[in-house]
């Protein structure tokens, strides 16, 4: 029997890998054999995601501490997990930060550092990896976590920056899949709905918040663990060959309405 998910032997670069959704994909990625390098920039979270992965899947695994808005670090990581691994198949683009005001109060600082962080650095990392690994290969898979919020606006939590920021990785993921394709290298992004992270918890442990979301989503509550974990897995297959240029929303159908 075919197990198209099998990744054994791959290596996973995932960004953001200190906590959260960064965390639950790269353990997926792990269970399906690929190696895993954690990159954030809490050199302490990353060591010890890394010795759980490791332990708990039994796959090699590095971590990289490192500040996504700063070139010459994003490159100097790269260059590293060369150095140990050689090569680079996956990568998740999944670090980002959310600033939450009403857009007429958004300073301009707020703004840049959204888009420093959640589009410029989905950029600084993918263009290292490219340059530096894939497009030598004549392989990879890039995957860009953007947000259903890339795709509409919302009226219950002004975030004008976040949606700005997303909806720039969300047409930058076409556009790099448009230009690496020749390359082997598939560019798509995954579009999250709700879904509990140190960031998001607050708000969507919220009444006021729970009780939009039942109206608001069609399958009436938020993402449960895990269950972004197949669209990852599905992205960063070999077998997905065919498949670049999609933002696919995993948001219990929020953007269908």
């Amino acid at each position: 029997m075919k197990n198209y998910f099998d990744l054994t032997d791959r290596v996973a670069l995932v960004t953001g890998c200190s906590t959260g959704l960064g965390v639950q994909m790269a353990k997926a990625l792990a269970n399906q054999g690929c190696k895993i390098v954690a990159l954030a920039r809490r050199e302490n979270l990353i060591k010890e995601v890394s010795e759980q992965i490791a332990a708990e899947y039994g796959v090699e695994t590095f971590y990289v501490a490192c500040d996504i808005t700063d070139t010459d670090k994003v490159n100097a990581a790269v260059d590293a997990v060369l150095e140990k691994f050689g090569r680079i198949d996956i990568l998740v683009n999944n670090a980002g930060t959310g600033a939450v005001a009403p857009a007429e109060d958004i300073t301009d600082p707020q703004f840049e550092n959204e888009m420093q962080i959640d589009l410029f650095g989905t950029f600084r990392v993918a263009r290292a990896v490219a340059k530096k690994a894939m497009i030598p290969a004549k392989y990879g898979r890039i995957i860009n976590i953007a947000s259903m919020y890339g795709l509409v606006g919302n009226k219950i939590a002004g975030s004008a920056p976040y949606h700005a920021a997303k909806g720039g990785v969300v047409n930058l993921t076409r556009a790099l899949a448009a230009e690496w394709g020749k390359y082997g290298i598939t560019v798509n992004s995954i579009c999250p709905g709700y879904f509990y992270t140190p960031l998001t918890e607050e708000t969507l442990n919220s009444e006021f918040f729970q009780n939009y979301a039942k109206q608001a989503i069609p399958m009436s509550r938020y993402g449960h663990e895990g269950e972004l974990d197949t669209a990852t897995l599905f992205l960063a297959s070999p077998a997905s060959s065919y498949v670049n240029g999609v933002n696919l929303p995993v948001d219990g159908g929020y953007t269908c309405i």
